[in-house]
């Protein structure tokens, strides 16, 4: 099971974006992610006329590390470390270290 999901609310632990908040758009692999708004570079692109892409300089996101991310806590309003627990029911959950919290129930 992985801490970090699609659709999760995440904080940039470190680098240029430090301290903003995005939501995961992709799982890239095992520890990549692409956020949104975060690490957003210039990159030239060529045409692609098979595609009915323009060339230019366009705006892009690209994937960043796992490990400077963490996951945004709405209780404590901070980035947070995130456990995984195992209920009495057999189901694997992620949970919030600092209160314990279940993220997805």
């Amino acid at each position: 099971m992985r801490k970090i999901k699609k659709g999760d609310d995440v904080v940039v632990l470190t680098g240029r974006d430090r301290s903003k908040r995005g939501t995961v758009l992709n799982v890239v692999d095992a520890e990549h992610l692409l956020i949104e708004g975060i690490n957003r570079v210039k990159k030239h692109q060529k045409p692609n006329p098979a595609k009915g892409t323009t060339g230019g300089i366009v705006d892009k996101e690209m994937p960043i590390h796992v490990s400077n991310v963490a996951l945004f806590n709405p209780v404590t309003k901070k980035a947070d470390r995130v456990g995984i627990r195992q209920l009495e029911d057999g189901r694997r959950v992620r949970y919030f270290k600092s209160n314990g919290e279940v993220v997805d129930v």
